[in-house]
């Protein structure tokens, strides 16, 4: 089967699983129920074994009235919790009670995003003079780091209390050649909840090869809560005046298109609904958003604002800073009513929707777009901060 979104399997089938030694696998952060918006010191638990027979764990985290657990597979984001304008928590992001679900179906939910976020064609570019083909299993592209990307491994965790925040540390090692990457990278990723309830994403990576680098992270949200239903009716801005056009395999052709007069303009806030069924011919190639919108900031040295979601149901709203130059709007036009959710409810079309900071995609082989490569001796660094209200 083609591993792909419009088949929504994105899991390995060859990395293999045993039934997960826990249901749920997670436990509630130490400080109680979290009303209080009280901080817990992250809460460890064995979520789950690999068929190999490793060993993957759920971390529970509560900062700011905010409430989020994270598995060690993929660097995952479970859940993530807040509350309404009344103070009622609801779960905002799509996902998987067991570990088996990940592994053998997942569409990226809540996953850590790499060696590189979202497509490039023919899985193939060439850099230095050096010609490489990546792992393809996107049609006849590669797509989010091949068929065992970031999402797909066990992440060393180390968990953290620094001052009046709370999180983690994730590590990762991808070999020379892995996915047919040039270089070893090492990827230390850090989920940071603040005092503000702010989740916030550090980013950084070495290599000592010349090579491509693009993480992102792939959580699916609906501000209403997990398994309400559609996010059509969820408000939308993004602070950009262009968009990067595609192919029908959703691959950028390279220009840089004005969103004016086209359903792509989210420069003051709409329904996400209004025009997703508009007979344009970049709304037929995506079967609704899929594409990634240039940032008028660009690429910033500290993280400034890129877009703001809000449900006018629950009044929750989703404020987004980056100091990356796009931003991917993907409305989830590939679930098709085939996963169940922690909820209990099948996902369809449109249950769900990610934003996903990052470079622009294929800028491998796209001169004109800012550059993705990363040298020896440089770090890679990029910061995302996740602000939530009510």
């Amino acid at each position: 089967m083609e591993l792909n979104r419009r088949t929504v399997i994105a899991g390995a089938a060859a990395a293999g699983i045993a039934a997960a030694t826990t249901a749920g696998g997670t436990a509630q952060a130490a400080g109680g129920g979290g009303s209080t918006g009280g901080r817990g010191k992250p809460v460890k638990t064995l979520f789950g074994r690999l068929a190999d027979g490793t060993k993957v764990h759920s971390w529970s985290l509560e900062n700011g009235g905010t409430r989020m657990k994270v598995l060690s597979y993929g660097g995952i984001v479970q859940s993530l919790e807040v509350p309404d304008r009344r103070g009622r928590y609801a779960n905002v992001s799509l996902g998987f009670d067991t570990l088996e679900e990940y592994v053998a179906s997942s569409p990226y939910f809540g996953a850590l995003i790499g060696r590189y976020g979202n497509r490039i064609d023919k899985g193939r570019f060439t850099l230095d003079g050096t010609a490489y083909q990546l792992s393809v299993n996107d049609g006849e592209n590669s797509l989010h780091g091949g068929a065992q990307g970031f999402d797909k491994r066990v992440w060393d965790v180390e968990p953290f209390t620094r001052g009046s925040d709370v999180g983690l540390h994730l590590h990762h090692t991808s070999v020379d050649g892995e996915m047919g990457y040039p270089g070893t990278l090492r990827a230390k990723v850090t989920y940071t909840l603040t005092r503000d309830g702010d989740w916030r994403i550090d980013y950084e990576a070495t290599t000592d090869r010349a090579t491509v680098v693009n993480l992102t992270s792939h959580v699916y949200w609906n501000l209403a809560g997990e398994s309400s239903g559609s996010i059509h009716d969820h408000e939308l801005s993004i602070a950009a005046s262009r968009y990067t056009p595609v192919d029908s395999g959703l691959i950028p052709t390279g220009e840089l298109a004005k969103v004016a007069g086209t359903p792509f303009d989210f420069r003051r806030a709409k329904p996400i609904g209004r025009d997703i069924r508009t007979a344009h011919q970049q709304v037929l190639y995506g079967q609704g958003f899929d594409h990634n919108w240039a940032l008028d900031k660009g690429v910033t040295a500290r993280p400034e604002h890129a877009a703001t979601l809000r449900d006018p149901s629950s009044g929750r709203t989703l404020r987004i800073a980056t100091n990356e130059p796009g931003l991917q709007f993907y409305s989830g036009n590939f679930l098709d009513g085939t996963l169940v959710g922690t909820g209990g409810r099948v996902y369809r079309q449109g249950d769900g929707l990610c934003l996903e900071t990052q470079h622009f995609p294929d800028s491998p082989n796209q001169p004109s777009f800012p550059s993705t490569v990363l040298r020896p001796g440089e770090t890679y660094r990029t910061t995302t901060i996740h602000s939530f209200g009510a």
